[in-house]
């Protein structure tokens, strides 16, 4: 099937009552992208000629957010064939002139399903199949409805658990709500489905009975539990989590990465790790982070929009914030701070220093406790580092300034001026120095607290 034979109509109208939040659900952050997002990057690795998101009333903040793809408002809310018949005007006539095109129905709440999973049902459907329907086998069936299969392994209804005979309830194959439907019969069948059940609502569910009395072909396709796992909670967007950070972990060693222990390191939907990268534990990857071949990230790091270059050394307890590019061969050590900062090939920041809005030329040095003061409490400055520097311990960088390629900054400076290559630079107060004043101020503070105690 091409993508020109596909549109995809995305549920996302759900208000998420248990997630006891003002945030609509579908807007929680999964491996720091949205659940729809989660959704609608499986559906887009399909490159489908349409995708319409479904949404409630008041959703302007769903709407942005899936933006620049259509939405459409399902006012009613009275069920899943409700919510899909509102999509009907935005897709117009999609696939009506022939029985090749398919609606692809996902939702935004299901945000683990696969593209692979969803070629399966679209291999189904240009089988021959009307309607295909993804199910799975929990380990507690619950309140699931069931996929009612015959004895040739076709699918003949699907009953809701309220709707459902005992018999029915002790079905183990369950539906997951996805489905892949002939564009020429959804919108025919789905104005015929009625509300005559325990929720008063229009089960999606139903047009499988009616393809079935039609004598159109119905089947199911299998998916793992986990891949199906809908969020309707904080718990459930927790076990969410917990499976695609298990399935992310799995995925870097087996690509080449060493975890020293893989149950701490937290992924981003979007990191990407070269060959031969080691991490440590505790270490938690925010969105936009590359790290090179050979790189290493020891213990104790957060890393968020950062570009590691190959044979990198980070941490341990150093914070990479957006914007910050370490170059081949740098050293970023412990309570270490880089944010919007480059750091040169084999430049070293080892300890306790604060680097901002900085450019750090190739092999510079910077001492412990350097901060670059950055802000003036309006703007941000930018602070220059030559080539081979060495910026001296607890010295502060009041930008904007430059320091010059070689240059040399004394320990405990304050620099306001730029200082020109191959300079030394020292600007802090003068030393000055009593012989034997420690003894007395020792001894004289030892009298006041005696006159004090006998007070």
């Amino acid at each position: 099937m091409t993508g020109s034979d596909l549109a995809v109509i995305l549920l996302a109208a759900g208000k998420g009552t248990r997630m006891k939040s003002d945030m609509p659900k579908v807007l929680h952050l999964l491996a720091g992208r949205t659940l729809v997002g989660h959704a609608l990057a499986a559906a887009e690795a399909l490159s489908p000629a349409e995708c319409v998101v479904v949404i409630g009333p008041g959703m302007d903040d769903v709407a942005a957010a899936v933006a620049p793809r259509g939405t459409a408002i399902q006012q009613r809310q009275q069920g899943t064939g409700d919510a899909v018949l509102a999509a009907r005007d935005a897709l117009g006539g999609f696939g009506a002139g022939g029985d090749s095109a398919t609606i692809l129905v996902l939702y935004g709440d299901t945000p683990l399903i696969q593209a692979a999973t969803l070629s399966r049902m679209l291999a189904a459907r240009q089988a021959g199949a009307s309607v295909v329907v993804l199910g799975f086998r929990p380990d507690d069936p619950s309140e699931y409805g069931r996929l009612l299969v015959d004895g040739a392994g076709a699918l003949r209804a699907i009953v809701e658990y309220r709707d459902a005979t005992p018999e029915q309830r002790a079905i183990g194959l369950c539906n997951s709500g996805v489905m892949a439907v002939a564009a020429s019969k959804l919108w025919g069948l789905l104005d015929r489905v009625g509300s005559d059940n325990a929720k008063g609502e229009y089960y999606l569910t139903d047009i499988v009975g009616l393809a079935c009395a039609d004598g159109l072909a119905c089947a199911a396709v299998e998916a793992p539990a986990d891949e199906v796992l809908g969020v309707n909670s904080r718990a459930d967007l927790a076990a969410a989590e917990a499976v695609w950070q298990a399935a992310r972990r799995r995925r870097a060693m087996d690509e080449g990465a060493t975890l020293t222990d893989p149950a701490s390191v937290w992924f981003s939907h979007d990191t990407v790790l070269g060959r031969d990268v080691t991490i440590e534990p505790s270490v938690f990857f925010g969105p936009g982070v590359s790290i090179a071949d050979g790189a290493g990230i020891r213990a104790f790091c957060h890393l968020e929009g950062v570009s590691v270059g190959p044979g990198v050394a980070v941490g341990p307890f150093a914070r990479l914030r957006p914007g910050a590019r370490l170059e081949a061969g740098s050293r970023v050590g412990n309570f270490v701070e880089v944010k919007n900062a480059v750091l040169g090939a084999g430049a070293k920041v080892n300890h306790l220093t604060y680097l901002g809005d900085a450019t750090v030329g190739a092999e510079a040095n910077i001492g412990a406790g350097t901060i670059t003061c950055n802000y003036d409490g309006y703007l941000k400055h930018r602070t220059e580092i030559g080539a081979g520097a060495f910026i001296g311990s607890n010295t502060a960088l009041v930008a904007p300034v430059t320091i010059g390629k070689g240059a040399v900054i004394g320990a405990g400076s304050t620099i306001t001026g730029d200082v020109p290559a191959d300079a030394i630079a020292v600007a802090r107060g003068t030393q000055t120095m009593r012989e034997g004043a420690a003894k007395t101020y020792r001894e004289r503070k030892r009298k006041e607290k005696a006159e004090r105690g006998r007070k």
